[in-house]
C-alpha cells in the first residue's frame, strides 16, 4: 500500500473553554443502587462526585439533564434479546429460578445480582444515549455522564462489574449522523467490549491505554489492530505498572494528535475511568488528579462534539474529586484546592482538598519501551485509509429520546404547572448563569433541595441586618427582653375588670422588675464626665406631683372605678419621665377599685438615686438615695420599688485635675432616651393643665 503523506490542514486551534455549551446527566437515584456487601463497584461514587459539582457552582456554566432511562427495545440494540430479559426479570429472590442463566451470562461473582440492577442499567445507558443525541442535534458540544462508561459489557455477557454497554449504545446513536467517531478510553482497563463491537468496522476508531499483563481482562496486546474493514482501526497502547503522568502525557498526546490528523472523527467518546489513579484499590498506574484531568483538557481542545463518560475507579473519593475536577475543565471554571462544605464532607479528610497526588511507587515503563509502543501506533495509523467516508442515507428512525420540539412543550408543560412559580427545577436545571451575574435570593430554596450548602467564608446577598454599627452601644440588660418576665395577658392589654389576682400579679412583676433595675444601677459605674442637672429632677418632681392631685380629683367618692378611669392610668404611666420600658408597662396594671385611689397616686412616684458627687475636685465620691418629690402620697404598697433616675446635686460638674470626660455609649444612649421622654412628659402634662382648668372653668 502506498504510504500518505499526512493532511495539510491542521485540526482547528485550541479555542477558549467557556464559549462550548455542556449538558450534564444526572439521576438522584443512581447513588441509592449498590452491588452486594464488600464489592468495590460503588455507584454512590457518582452522587459524591455530583455533590461536589453542585457545590462548587459548576451547575451554573452547563445544562442539567435527567435522561429517559433506557428501554428494554433500546437495549437491543446491541444486545440479544435474551440476554437483556434476563436483566429484567432476575432478582436476588428469584435469582436461584435462574442458576443456568447465571453461568451463561456470566453474572456471578464480579456481576453479582442487585436489587434494581435494570433499572441501574437502564439510568446508566439512558444518559449515555440522550447525551448522543444531544450531540447529533448540535444541542451542545459537550455531553457529561458520570454514570456511563462501562466499557467491558459484551453482547450477550456480563463482565467486569459491567452490564449494559451503554458505550456501545452511546456510539451506535452518534453513528446516525456522524460519519467516524472516534473513542478513547483512559481506564486501568482495557475496554474490551467496546473494542469488541466495533472490531470489523472502520466507522470507529477504538484508542486504549491500558494495563497489559496478568490483567483482567488480558486482551489488548499491541499487535490487536482489527480485522476486515476495521484492520488497523483498532489501536491498543499496553502500558505497564506505575506510569506517572510526565510519561503518560508524552505517549497520549502524540497518539491523539496522530489519530486526529489521520482518521478525521467527527465526534469523540471519552471514557474516563478513575482506576489509572494513584492510589485506587484495583489499579496500578500513579496518575494525579491533574494528568488525568490533562488527558479530558487535550481531547477537547480538538473542537469536536464529546460524549464524556465515567467509568472505573474504586477509591471513592479520589474518583469523586477527579471527575468534579474535571467538570470544571470541560466548562471553563477554575476551581480552587479547598473542598467546598457539602454532605459528604468526612469523606475527603483529612486534607480536604481537591487533589488527588501520585505515590513514589515504581515506573515499570521505561523511555525506550514507550519510544517502542509510540511508534508502532504511529506507524499502524499510516497504513490506514485517510480520512474513510461513508455513503450516508436518511436516517431511517426518529432521534433518541426527545425530539427537537418535545423541549418546548416540556417548557410550556412547566409553565402551565408552575404559574406562581419565579423558578422551577427545570428552569433552574437549563439555566446557564453568565460571568459577573448575580443570582437572585430566591435561588436560595432551589439550592437547598438541590444539596447546594451555604459555604462559611462565602458572599452571599445582602439583607437589611448584614450592617453592623461598630460605634453604636451594646444591647444592656435594661432594655432586654431577657429581663423582663412574662406578664398575665391583663399586663399586655387584656381585659381585667379590677379583680385582686391581676393587682397581685402586677405587684410581683413590679417588685422582680425593680429589683433588677435597681441592681443594675447599683452595679453600673457611670463615666465621670456625666451630666445631669437638678433642674430636671425639680421639673419631674413638679409634673409628678401635679399628676398625682390629677389622678385624686379623677376618683369618685364612692371608691368605684369610671370606665375612663384605665385611659387615665395609662396617661399616668405614659408621664413617668426617665423610666424604663418595663416599668411604664407595669404602671398601668390595672388595681382593685378599692385601691385604686392609692395606686394611681403611688405610680406617679419618683425614685432619685445615684447622684454623681464630685465636692471639692475630687470627682470620686458615690452616693446612693431614693427621694420622694414634695406633696406626693406615700407609696400604697412599699414593696414595689420606683424607677429610678440620676441626678446631681449641682448643674455644674467639677473635674479634678488632668480628668477629662469620656462619654460612655450606653450611658449617653439612656440620656437621649430619657430627654426624648421628658419632652413627652411636659407635652402631656401640659395638656392636663389646660383640661384641669377647663374642668374648673365649667363647675364654676
Amino acid at each position: 500500500m502506498a504510504q500518505v503523506g499526512p493532511p495539510l490542514d491542521e485540526p482547528v486551534p485550541h479555542q477558549p473553554s467557556n464559549g462550548k455549551k455542556v449538558a450534564y446527566f444526572y439521576d438522584s437515584d443512581v447513588g441509592n443502587y449498590a452491588y452486594v456487601a464488600g464489592h468495590p463497584m460503588k455507584p454512590h461514587r457518582i452522587r459524591m462526585a455530583h455533590t461536589l459539582i453542585m457545590n462548587y457552582g459548576l451547575y451554573k456554566n452547563m445544562e442539567i439533564y435527567r435522561a429517559k432511562p433506557a428501554s428494554k427495545y433500546e437495549m437491543t440494540q446491541f444486545h440479544t434479546d435474551e440476554y437483556v430479559d434476563f436483566l429484567q426479570k432476575v432478582t436476588p429472590d428469584n435469582m436461584d429460578n435462574y442458576a443456568k442463566e447465571q453461568g451463561k451470562y456470566n453474572v456471578g461473582d464480579d456481576c453479582p445480582v442487585f436489587d434494581g440492577l435494570f433499572e441501574f442499567c437502564g439510568i446508566s445507558a439512558g444518559g449515555s444515549m440522550e447525551g448522543a443525541a444531544r450531540l447529533n442535534r448540535g444541542k451542545c458540544d459537550v455531553a457529561i455522564n458520570w454514570a456511563g462508561g462501562l466499557h467491558h459489557a459484551k453482547k450477550s455477557e456480563a463482565s467486569g462489574f459491567c452490564y449494559i454497554n451503554d458505550i456501545v449504545l452511546g456510539i451506535i446513536e452518534l453513528l446516525r449522523y456522524k460519519q467516524r467517531v472516534l473513542y478513547i478510553d483512559i481506564d486501568v482497563h482495557h475496554g474490551d467490549g467496546v473494542e469488541e463491537a466495533f472490531y470489523t468496522t472502520d466507522r470507529v476508531m477504538t484508542v486504549s491505554f491500558h494495563k497489559y499483563g496478568e490483567y483482567f481482562p488480558g486482551t489488548g496486546e499491541l499487535r490487536d489492530i482489527g480485522v476486515g474493514n476495521g484492520k488497523y482501526y483498532a489501536v491498543n497502547v499496553p502500558l505497564r505498572d506505575g506510569i506517572d503522568d510526565r510519561n503518560y502525557k508524552n505517549i497520549f498526546e502524540p497518539v491523539i494528535r496522530s489519530v486526529m490528523d489521520w482518521y478525521r472523527p467527527e465526534a469523540i467518546v471519552l471514557q474516563c475511568g478513575g482506576d489509572s489513579l494513584s492510589g485506587d484499590r484495583l489499579g496500578c498506574f500513579n496518575l494525579s488528579m491533574k494528568g488525568h484531568a490533562s488527558c479530558v483538557s487535550y481531547v477537547k481542545s480538538f473542537n469536536l462534539p464529546v460524549l464524556v463518560l465515567g467509568g472505573g475507579g474504586y477509591t471513592m473519593r479520589n474518583v469523586a474529586r477527579t471527575w468534579a475536577f474535571e467538570t470544571g475543565q470541560l466548562v471553563g471554571r477554575d476551581m480552587g484546592p479547598q473542598l467546598p462544605y457539602n454532605e459528604y464532607y468526612e469523606y475527603f479528610g483529612p486534607d480536604y482538598e481537591l487533589d488527588v497526588r501520585p505515590s513514589n511507587m515504581d515506573n515499570a515503563n521505561s523511555p525506550e519501551y514507550l519510544a517502542k509502543i509510540k511508534n508502532q501506533v504511529i506507524e499502524n495509523l499510516r497504513r490506514t485509509a485517510f480520512a474513510p467516508s461513508v455513503q450516508m442515507t436518511d436516517v431511517p428512525r426518529s432521534p433518541f429520546g426527545l425530539a427537537d420540539d418535545n423541549d418546548d412543550i416540556l417548557d410550556d408543560l412547566d409553565e402551565d404547572e408552575h404559574p406562581d412559580s419565579r423558578m422551577t427545577q427545570r428552569r433552574f436545571e437549563a439555566r446557564i448563569e453568565k460571568d459577573g451575574e448575580l443570582s437572585e435570593s430566591e435561588d436560595e430554596g432551589m439550592n437547598t433541595s438541590n444539596g447546594i450548602r451555604r459555604q462559611p467564608g462565602r458572599p452571599r446577598r445582602r439583607n437589611i441586618m448584614d450592617y453592623r454599627n461598630p460605634d453604636a452601644a451594646p444591647d444592656s440588660g435594661l432594655n432586654s427582653r431577657a429581663t423582663t418576665p412574662d406578664l398575665p395577658e391583663s399586663l399586655n392589654g387584656g381585659s381585667v375588670d379590677g379583680d385582686a389576682n391581676g393587682a397581685a400579679a402586677a405587684a410581683v412583676a413590679n417588685a422582680q422588675i425593680g429589683e433588677q433595675i435597681m441592681s443594675a444601677k447599683a452595679s453600673a459605674s457611670p463615666a465621670p464626665g456625666r451630666l445631669t442637672t437638678t433642674a430636671a429632677a425639680d421639673e419631674a418632681a413638679s409634673i409628678a406631683s401635679h399628676l398625682s392631685s390629677a389622678s385624686e380629683d379623677g376618683a369618685d367618692d364612692d371608691d368605684e372605678m369610671d370606665v375612663d378611669e384605665p385611659a387615665a392610668a395609662a396617661t399616668n404611666a405614659t408621664a413617668l419621665p426617665a423610666t424604663s420600658a418595663p416599668s411604664a408597662i407595669l404602671a398601668s396594671a390595672p388595681v382593685p377599685s378599692s385601691q385604686s385611689h392609692h395606686t394611681t397616686s403611688s405610680s406617679s412616684t419618683i425614685a432619685v438615686a445615684t447622684a454623681n458627687s464630685n465636692s471639692n475636685g475630687s470627682g470620686g465620691g458615690r452616693a446612693q438615695a431614693q427621694v420622694t418629690p414634695p406633696d406626693s402620697p406615700v407609696p400604697a404598697n412599699p414593696g414595689i420599688p420606683a424607677a429610678a433616675t440620676d441626678v446631681t446635686a449641682d448643674g455644674d460638674v467639677e473635674m479634678g485635675d488632668g480628668e477629662t470626660a469620656v462619654p460612655d455609649p450606653a450611658l449617653a444612649k439612656e440620656e437621649g432616651l430619657a430627654e426624648r421622654n421628658n419632652e413627652d412628659v411636659r407635652a402631656e402634662a401640659a395638656a392636663e393643665v389646660a383640661l384641669g382648668n377647663a374642668g374648673a372653668s365649667a363647675d364654676a
